[in-house]
């Protein structure tokens, strides 16, 4: 299929890695700085000459960070390890980046959620504001139907 590919080798490869390296971070980094961390994705260059890996820990930011120097400090100890797991000439040299969209997901949804309580409270004391199931009435008009009537026309 010489034509517009949609999967390049590149992505196969980060992949591969991404399985590989979830296993030797659980088994075989002993620095206390990593602690329980997810493998978010990988990003290898189209060369396969770098590799950017990004991870998410529990615990914010801070943790987050530290997590990220110490994985960094053991990227040569985990590329030498993953030259010896797969089947490449040449193995990419690894960047860990802390991914912080939970946390900011996180956020996110709570600022929406306090946004809507005070909504709520706001509209709270105007009973004409909300019907029975709390949600804003459009003013009077029934957009009900009979369905015997046909289609309304303009003149």
């Amino acid at each position: 299929m010489p034509g517009n590919r949609d999967f390049h080798r590149s992505d196969r490869v980060g992949e591969q890695i991404q399985r590989e390296l979830a296993e030797l971070i659980r088994m075989e980094v002993k620095d206390p700085r990593v602690g329980m961390i997810t493998l978010a994705g990988v990003e290898v260059s189209r060369d396969l000459a770098y590799a950017r890996v990004y991870f998410t820990q529990l615990g914010g930011a801070e943790k987050g960070q530290e997590a990220q120097k110490g994985l960094n400090s053991a990227a040569g100890f985990l590329r030498r390890a993953l030259g010896q797991r797969m089947r490449l000439r040449s193995v990419p040299q690894l960047r860990f980046i802390y991914d912080d969209t939970p946390e900011r997901g996180a956020h996110l949804s709570s600022l929406i959620n306090q946004a809507l309580a005070e909504d709520r409270a706001h509209h709270a004391d105007d009973p004409e504001a909300l019907d029975e199931d709390g949600s804003a009435e459009d003013g009077g008009s029934d957009t009900r139907r009979d369905p015997d009537e046909g289609p309304e026309r303009g003149a």
